[in-house]
This record gives structure tokens, sequence and C-alpha cells, in this order.
């Protein structure tokens, strides 16, 4: 994949780095999963489309409410290793398929629920909200969610960016600054704004699983070399000698939940 605005339009693929992606990104603290229930996303018997899926973090980890699930991605490889962790956990209510979050093939006023994790910035905006629009039921929700570290307040972090950047000068991934929410225009006429939630989390990491967490990132497995990889590795953890374990990162998680309007527009 290609994106001109993200990391100088330089080429990356997730399922270049699915097993880290499945050992080391299942880390959505278990506060941002009750949140969603209380927000009306994941509940008995709704059937909810996860795009841009990846290895089915999320659905794996909500399945055991009763919602039926979906997840989509456009990397086989991903979906292959969501299904391994799905099989191998004995979740039975998530179906898969490979697919575009601007094209999924299935039938209009399908779901109760769709849900994109970590994953929107990588879509076409205005096209991905035309195919959750039409895929929704009417009043359906939207729920979109970001999860960042915050590095201007963590030593851990602004080191790892800066190593990041050393071997991968044209990522974009660092600086994160707390979000700050707009109505964005590929809402407008389809979605009104139901719930906005923002709230940091401290996330625990031994110092194997945060170099796989830095691995299986998007500028650096996902985009590198093999061989710069295994430098990148062994310098991180050379710099992570002098902390003690756990390590303790904070991340502010950015919950959007919008509603379709469909039914307003159809009557």
């Amino acid at each position: 994949m290609k994106l001109d605005h993200i990391d100088n339009g330089s080429e990356f693929d997730f399922g270049k780095v699915s097993n880290d992606y499945a050992l080391y990104r299942d880390i959505y603290p278990k506060s941002m999963y009750d949140k969603l229930v209380q927000f009306g996303i994941g509940k008995q018997s709704q059937r909810i489309l996860d795009l841009g899926s990846g290895t089915a973090v999320l659905p794996v980890n909500m399945a055991h409410n009763g919602a039926v699930f979906t997840a989509t991605d456009i990397s086989e490889n991903q979906i292959q290793f969501g299904r391994k962790t799905a099989a191998e956990r004995g979740i039975d209510n998530i179906d898969f398929k490979v697919c575009s979050a601007e094209d999924t093939g299935f039938e209009d006023n399908t779901f109760d629920a769709v849900t994109a994790v970590q994953c929107f910035q990588y879509f076409d905006a205005e096209k991905a909200a035309n195919e959750i629009f039409r895929i929704l039921k009417p009043q359906g929700l939207f729920c979109k969610i970001f999860m960042d570290w915050l590095s201007y307040e963590d030593e851990i972090v602004s080191e790892t960016e800066r190593l990041v950047l050393k071997y991968n000068p044209d990522w974009s991934g660092s600086g994160f600054e707390k979000f700050r929410y707009s109505y964005p225009e590929w809402a407008d006429r389809k979605f009104d704004i139901d719930t906005i939630h923002s709230y940091n989390a401290t996330l625990e990491f031994s110092k194997d699983s945060w170099i796989g967490r830095i691995r299986s990132c998007r500028g650096v497995g996902a985009s590198l070399p093999h061989d710069m990889v295994a430098k990148l590795e062994k310098e991180l953890r050379g710099q992570l000698d002098k902390y003690s374990e756990p390590l303790h990162i904070m991340h502010q998680i950015h919950i959007e939940i919008y509603r379709s309007c469909k039914n307003i527009l159809l009557s």
C-alpha cells in the first residue's frame, strides 16, 4: 500500500508482520471494550462488521458478548492469522473476508454496527463512508477508534521514535499530540455524531513485548528490509537496558461513534 499522506508515500504492508501483529498488537485495555459496550457497540445479537481488522483483535476480544462479527482486511495474511487466533481461542461467531473498506461486497442494510480500529487513516475516507452508510441498517452505528502513545509525555516513547526515524526518516507516525475533535467532512449528510470519548490509559509491556510492538509498526516491519529491522531491534534492546520491567507506556484512546441518518433521509 502507498498513500501520499503517510510516510511520504513509502510502501508498507502489514501482511509482512502478521505473526508479530497477532502476538504483540492485542494491547487494547479491557476498559476500552467495556466502554464500547456501554456506548452500544458489541451487544448481544448485534451484527458487526470490523473494517481493517488485521488479525481480528477487536472481534476476538468482544465476541464473548454475543455479537456476531465479520472481520475484513485487504491482507489475506492478516485474515489468515485472525482465523488462526479465533480457532485457537474456540471462538466460532466471527466470519472472515478479504476485501477493502471502500468495496466490501455486502448487501445494503446488512449490519447493526461497523467498527474501524486504528485504520481509518488508510481508507479513502469519502468512499469508505459511503460504503459504511450503504451497508449499515437505518440508525446503525459506525465506531471509529484511534489509540496512540503520548510521545511528549514518555521518555521511552520519545527515544523509541527517534530510533525508528533513524532507520526510516520517512515514517510519519511519530510526535502524536492529544487528539482534538472536529466533525469530519466525510460524515456530512450521512452520519450524526452519537458519542465522543477520549481518555488516557497506562499499558504495561515487557521489554520483549515492546520490541515486538515496535517491530510490527508500519514504519518498521511493515516497510523496512529484514536486516534493517534486526539492527533496529538490537539497538532498541540496548536502549531499554536502563529501564526496569514492566514498562509503563501512557496512551490516549479516542472513540468516535456516529449514527446513520439513513432513516431520516429515506423518510
